[in-house]
């Protein structure tokens, strides 16, 4: 593929540029107004330096990076994408519009992919006259340091198109897993359990913060422990997909914890908003950001 585009220019959407541009692709970025535009040209900037800092990238590749990047608020100009990529906010309704929109406008060719983490493929593709050329290319944030990507067929999906997307991963440089069109698929039915019942345990006063994170970096070699990792996502995001696994699967390992609702309900969201498990001055996410 040569030219893809992306829908939705947050801290995903982003991502999938960057790893998109850096990779010799063309990546259109699309928003219906300017400002998010305007901040996903800063963010793509900060993070192509900071590659360039660490010597992960030189100065010139990511120069041309940046010269592949195209901003645009006219929707038209994905046509001559192969591919495009949704990765507007994680909600049912708001992605099942933007679809039906993509359908509309672009050529019946291209692919429609989204970047959803736990909404069933097949209700997106349905809004669609093109079931077959519709899939879930799940990245994991942030997207130009995590490998793996998750690659879902819907029910109607070709095998033309799921060779063209896994093709299009290894463009890349990202290790793809194919996952069953499931609810949460494979990663987000393991990871929200863990940390539902992280927040459990703190609610309940089980521990500190601080000793489940540590029990679980020390004791086990994750990275980052339950709750922090919970602010790093943010809270929102996991309450919308903790909904969405219940709705499928009824089961009360995938309930939204009461205190991450009441928590979201309070707008302590996690790093983004300054607050969630933990507090996070401007200088402490700095510093974070630079990890």
């Amino acid at each position: 593929m040569d030219t893809v585009g992306i829908v939705g220019a947050g801290q995903m959407g982003s991502g999938i540029a960057e790893v998109v541009a850096v990779a010799g692709v063309r990546a259109l970025v699309h928003e219906p107004h300017e400002t998010p535009l305007h901040a996903s040209e800063v963010r793509i900037a900060a993070s192509l330096a900071k590659a360039v800092n660490r010597g992960k990238l030189d100065a010139d590749a990511a120069a041309d990076a940046t010269g592949r990047i195209i901003y645009t608020t006219a929707l038209d100009d994905l046509a001559e994408c192969q591919l495009v990529i949704e990765a507007v906010t994680e909600d049912r309704a708001i992605k099942c519009d933007v679809f039906r929109l993509l359908d509309e406008r672009l050529p019946r060719e291209v692919i429609l992919a989204s970047n959803t983490s736990s909404i069933p493929i097949t209700i997106l593709a349905q809004v669609t006259s093109r079931p077959d050329r519709v899939l879930g290319l799940h990245f994991f944030s942030p997207v130009p340091v995590m490998a793996l990507v998750e690659i879902v067929p819907g029910y109607a999906t070709s095998p033309e198109v799921i060779a063209a997307t896994e093709g299009f991963a290894r463009q890349l440089g990202k290790h793809a897993i194919r996952s069953k069109d499931r609810a949460g698929f494979l990663v987000n039915l393991l990871l929200i359990p863990y940390l539902a019942g992280a927040i459990h345990l703190y609610d309940a006063g089980y521990a500190t913060r601080e000793d489940i994170d540590d029990a679980m970096t020390l004791g086990c070699g994750h990275p980052m422990g339950p709750l922090a990792l919970c602010d790093f996502i943010g809270l929102d995001v996991i309450d919308g997909i903790c909904g969405c696994l219940y709705e499928e699967y009824g089961r009360d390992e995938f309930a939204a914890p009461p205190l991450l609702r009441r928590m979201v309900a309070a707008g302590a969201l996690g790093r983004k908003a300054g607050r969630g498990f933990y507090e996070y001055s401007p200088a402490r996410s700095a510093a974070l950001a630079s990890r």
